[in-house]
């Protein structure tokens, strides 16, 4: 880079020498020439082209390259150019280190209470209290434990600090392993993607990075520029430059006015072919990228500890970083877009409020702060009574007074209830949670990606289980998207099957032949079959391949056609876009005049046409009743069958007057209808069983097309969309509109609200009435809850609607570049069916989570009650600190893995969707929980008790300090542990099913965790002796734990004997802790207090809120947690 910077130093200051001057490698331009070329506009841009190369054909000549062959396939060559003018290649930003991703995992809320409580614990710990204790200080209950206390009181610190360690890596390996995840996922994409350039004359598909300076690329409709390049020949084209200017109105581009084309911007409409100036980091987006360097984010102020040249390129990874919870899945140069919008960006969020939280977020959100307001709550009453308990007994009962020397000996007292209280606070807090969020998303995500579907938002997977509305394209996503020709109309004969060449007039057969092979993209061909007895391979539009198949069926061919007319002899192209739905061409004729030829939407195009040729290939009149004679008489049937009817006209104007091209509605018009065919795209063979499935579980699914309302309703019966008989509706878009709208031509929610709920199938729409439908669903009041819309789109222009769904679905084979950019989710394979996955994916996260908590809260509620009521009652809680770290962190974590990894099944689909106000614990959940919590208390009570008795062994209750472990207090822990094992199978179910072994044994890891839980109690038990607590039992006292264990399935079986229905009082419990249920209005008003915090970026508000719980925050990264 040093030797081009100096050439163009050494070359500015002598600009007569400009013509002779050899420049680096060769070439014609510097590096530093064509960057300035790059930066001009317009006029400006074409003078210079003028003034430094004569036209854009001198400026290839100085690149080395040919406007019509390209570069020359040339290994060399390509270096070379690589060399001089830099990669198509934006570095991506630095994984994060392990050591930030500990840190990152530190801030979380609940990890750092009990850091706090760790470090307070170990400092009283070492606290001795100035002066011996004297007879005047009183000898209460406890009061002889203190010097023991102080030996072994740092244990408790000690092992909570460790259980934080534990945590905390156990999430940062999480993390770092998503990341690494996510980055070969993301090269996976990169390498996927790929451009269409031209070299040796030959059209190739390359890998974006690998595209040159000098290369000649193919653009069209709906592709993202991976590079700067000056237009060589355009057909009306036109870019959306709002990533880089932020003016939303689209540019028109021609080689004559205006053509510079830049990268990061989009192709809305037309096609053409442009020279490659400038790639990676000397692209206009790429100098946005340096321009921006590390501050461009002000989210990321760790970073900004001056990495100028990593912050070069990483603007872009961190915006996407944010919005794509992956490591910026957008990281290739393709999606460069995402940098140079900073400022654009946070415009366009005032205006498109992306999700609002996630309905597990904020569920999860509301429960942690309950549960953790209900800790606090415990905590302070037991710090209360173990107070007032020593005030009473010392100072009331046995009526001593306080001394002044006795101070620190009351101060230790108090700290020794605090702590007991810290204890109390830490059991009740489920630190598991976030554990089991994470671990149920990354794992769900995983496996997604072998259901074809590849999760870009990691909350899209969950909102995806409450989903209640599909909005589904037709082509592709229902179909086949493999068009053929199978019905046309002909010189006034319907036929039914292709017709025999010898059966039409040559004229007709050479107008035809000429309408298809020219008045469609250039870039669509019929390849020959990969394997022998394939099909042949359909490259391109697919409806324009079905046409050139249609060519080809009539044993003619449309190669020589286009030779003998190469694109760049085209003299004017009206191409196809969703206003038009129709395309022409114009050439020029032999004789001076020109000839236009149309294709398009056979309704519309029709009533564009005052001439049909009839069986000899002579124009005769058309009027507007033959036009409806032919509607009802051929069309109609034809879109009955579920054909696509498509129409081919042409039009020839003498050389006399040209026409005015600009005046569209004047030259498409008085044309000659040559022919109207019937294309039939197939349904997929397992869309209607897929279909039935959405149905069955409560999932309305929505047909949104711009097909003919006959061809979509016959699909649509096909598919299973409507059946006979139902009360639906099937509108066009102009009738929906007419009806939604008021005498303004404004949309009202009030008349949209009428139309929704039994719309099936909108056919004829714009990308605008998609995203008037979808905004209408989710804006809707009318039902009981807010409906959860998904939508699928593949063209440049869904992407509003699949911004503004809950959950958007782009395709990965036939989606724009711009659509996938919208999406949360992208199905690899088009198909419908994998959508259905999602949604089973999507309700396992929410049941894993829903099992997990059913679990945690069991352990959480019976060791609060028990450190709690143990120590108020004896002083001392009956669970050691060690023990309950033990029950705290392992289960959690091994129990969040086992329930968290539970596979989807069948009978997912069975139930209708949760919705957003179904509390996360449903009161079969509570009945479970507070059913299980009784049996175990009971237990444990009894054996705090009365255990001694019946096992004939010592008391553990109130032994003196240093004592060994007692067998009392092993056999108490040991039950516990036990119970809580068999109550993880439990778990496993949380409707009331019967059967908590179904499907056991498809979770290897559930087993493996249970057994090795079992296995390593059996070791501390045994082993443990003193820093455990345990003392060694034997098999009798081991069987009569394990007994009492195996009760807790029986106790299942109980439990789920009670019908919850008869349960009225559980109502209200459902409602507390484990209840997020909310009005619709306070749900609505919460959610739009987020959306407007995040909009205007009101820091605090957001920090408080994401403060409140990291399981919120870490959606924003890798799905951290949730």
């Amino acid at each position: 880079m040093g030797d081009m910077a100096n050439s163009s130093i050494e070359f500015h200051p002598k600009p007569q020498q400009q013509r002779e001057m050899p420049h680096v490698g060769g070439f014609g331009c510097t590096l530093a020439e064509l960057r300035n070329l790059m930066e001009l506009r317009g006029v400006e841009a074409l003078q210079k082209i003028q003034e430094a190369y004569g036209d854009v054909s001198g400026l290839c000549r100085r690149l080395k390259t040919s406007p019509t062959e390209g570069l020359a396939d040339n290994t060399n060559d390509l270096e070379k150019r690589r060399q001089i003018y830099g990669q198509n290649f934006i570095p991506p930003k630095q994984p994060k280190t392990f050591l930030q991703l500990v840190w990152e995992a530190l801030q979380d809320v609940t990890l750092i209470i009990l850091e706090v409580a760790a470090i307070v614990s170990l400092g009283l710990s070492f606290y001795a209290p100035p002066g011996e204790e004297s007879e005047a200080c009183g000898n209460v209950s406890g009061g002889a434990e203190d010097e023991g206390e102080a030996e072994a009181g740092w244990i408790e610190g000690a092992a909570i600090l460790l259980s934080v360690i534990c945590v905390v890596l156990v999430t940062a390996f999480n993390d770092w392993s998503k990341e690494k995840q996510f980055r070969g996922l993301q090269s996976r994409i990169e390498q996927e993607q790929k451009f269409t350039v031209i070299r040796n004359g030959q059209l190739l598909q390359v890998p974006v990075a690998a595209l040159v300076v000098g290369d000649i690329a193919q653009v069209k409709y709906g592709d993202l520029l991976p590079a700067d390049g000056v237009l060589i020949q355009g057909n009306d084209l036109k870019i959306d430059e709002s990533s880089l200017t932020g003016e939303s109105d689209h540019v028109r581009k021609s080689a004559d006015k205006d053509p510079m084309l830049l990268s990061g911007t989009h192709v809305m409409e037309g096609s053409g072919r442009m020279v490659v100036t400038a790639v990676g980091v000397n692209s206009q987006t790429g100098i946005i990228f340096t321009l921006l360097g590390a501050g461009g984010e002000e989210e990321e102020k760790k970073d900004k500890k001056g990495k100028q040249q990593d912050g070069a390129m990483d603007s872009s990874q961190t915006r996407a970083k944010k919005q794509d919870g992956a490591v910026a899945m957008e990281m290739q140069p393709l999606k460069s877009a995402e940098g140079g919008e900073m400022e654009e960006r946070e415009k366009k969020k005032a205006n498109v409020p992306k999700k609002e939280k996630s309905v597990l977020q904020g569920k999860l959100t509301k429960l942690a702060v309950q549960i953790g307001k209900a800790g606090l709550v415990m905590s302070a009453i037991t710090v209360i009574i173990l107070v007032l308990y020593f005030v009473i007994e010392t100072f009331v009962v046995d009526g001593r007074v306080w001394l002044a020397e006795c101070t620190p000996v009351y101060v230790q007292y108090f700290v020794k209830f605090f702590i007991i209280g810290v204890t109390v606070l830490v059991v009740a807090v489920p630190e598991g949670l976030p554990l089991a969020v994470t671990i149920s998303l990354a794992y769900s995500v995983k496996k997604m990606m072998k259901d074809n579907n590849l999760v870009r938002h990691l909350d899209a997977c969950e909102t995806m289980g409450n989903a209640t509305a599909i909005c589904s394209d037709k082509t592709g996503t229902l179909t086949t998207n493999r068009m053929t020709v199978v019905q046309s109309y002909l010189g006034d004969t319907h036929y039914k099957e292709i017709p025999a060449p010898s059966a039409l007039t040559p004229k007709i057969l050479d107008l035809l032949v000429h309408a298809i092979s020219i008045n469609s993209a250039y870039t669509t061909k019929i390849l020959p079959p990969e394997k022998e007895g394939a099909l042949p391979r359909q490259v391109g539009n697919k409806t324009e391949c079905a046409l050139l198949g249609f060519v080809l069926d009539l044993k003619r061919d449309f190669q020589p056609v286009r030779e003998q007319i190469p694109e760049d002899k085209l003299y004017k192209v009206y191409t196809f876009n969703s206003v038009r739905k129709s395309m022409s061409t114009v050439i020029r004729m032999p004789d001076g005049g020109f000839r236009l030829f149309s294709k398009g939407a056979s309704e519309i195009l029709l009533k564009k046409c005052t001439n049909i040729l009839n069986s000899n290939g002579e124009l005769r009149g058309f009027r507007p009743r033959d036009r409806d004679d032919m509607v009802k008489k051929i069309i109609e049937p034809m879109a009955c069958d579920g054909l696509r009817t498509i129409c081919i006209a042409y039009r020839d104007f003498s050389a006399i007057q040209e026409p005015d091209w600009d005046n569209e509605n004047e030259v498409v018009g008085e044309l000659t209808c040559i022919a109207v065919v019937g294309i039939e795209d197939p349904v997929r063979p397992e869309v209607p069983e897929a279909i039935r499935k959405c149905q069955r579980a409560g999932i309305t699914v929505r047909m949104v097309t711009g097909d003919n309302i006959n061809t979509a309703r016959a699909i649509a019966a096909k598919c299973g969309i409507i059946h006979p008989g139902e009360d639906f509706l099937c509108l066009e878009g102009k009738e929906f509109n007419r009806r939604i709208r008021n005498e303004k031509g404004e949309i009202e929610q009030e008349r949209l609200d009428k139309v929704w709920p039994k719309l099936r199938v909108l056919a004829r729409s714009s990308p605008t009435d998609k995203h008037t439908l979808v905004k209408g669903i989710i804006d809707s009041t009318t039902g009981e809850q807010r409906q959860v819309v998904a939508v699928t789109g593949d063209g440049t222009n869904d992407g509003p609607a699949l911004k503004k769904a809950d959950v958007g679905f782009a395709m990965g084979i036939a989606g724009t570049d711009v659509a996938k950019e919208a999406s949360d989710i992208i199905l690899t394979d088009d198909n419908f069916t994998s959508i259905v996955k999602a949604v089973m994916w999507g309700r396992n996260v929410y049941d894993s989570i829903s099992k997990f908590l059913q679990f945690q809260l069991t352990v959480n509620v019976v060791a609060v009650i028990v450190a709690f009521t143990g120590a108020c009652i004896t002083q001392d809680s009956p669970l050691k600190a060690v023990q309950m770290l033990w029950v705290n962190l392992i289960m959690d974590t091994f129990a969040s893995l086992a329930l968290a990894t539970e596979p989807p099944t069948e009978s997912l689909l069975l139930r209708k969707p949760y919705g957003r106000d179904k509390p996360l614990i449903s009161r079969t959940m509570m009945k479970n929980i507070l059913g299980h919590a009784v049996y175990q208390l009971t237990i444990i009570f009894t054996l705090l008790f009365v255990g001694e008795l019946f096992f004939d062994i010592d008391s553990g209750r109130n032994a003196p300090l240093h004592s060994p472990p007692s067998e009392h207090y092993t056999i108490i822990f040991n039950t516990f542990v036990m119970m809580q094992l068999f109550n993880e199978i439990n778990a496993r179910k949380i409707h009331g099913e019967r059967n908590v072994f179904d499907g056991i044994f498809s979770n290897p890891i559930f087993c493996t965790i249970v057994l090795g839980t079992f296995g390593i109690q059996i070791v501390i038990v045994q082993f443990g002796g003193k820093p455990f607590s345990c003392s060694p039992l034997s098999t009798e006292q081991w069987l009569w734990c394990l007994f009492v264990g195996v009760g807790e399935l029986v106790w299942g079986q109980v439990i789920a004997t009670i019908p919850t229905s008869q349960l009225k009082c559980l109502k209200e419990a459902g409602h507390g802790p484990g209840k997020d249920e909310m009005t619709d209005e306070e749900l609505a008003e919460g959610e739009e207090e987020i959306d407007h915090a995040e909009r205007e970026l009101r820091r605090g508000q957001i920090l408080w809120f994401r403060g409140l719980n990291r399981i919120q925050t870490q959606v924003c990264w890798g799905g951290k947690k949730c």
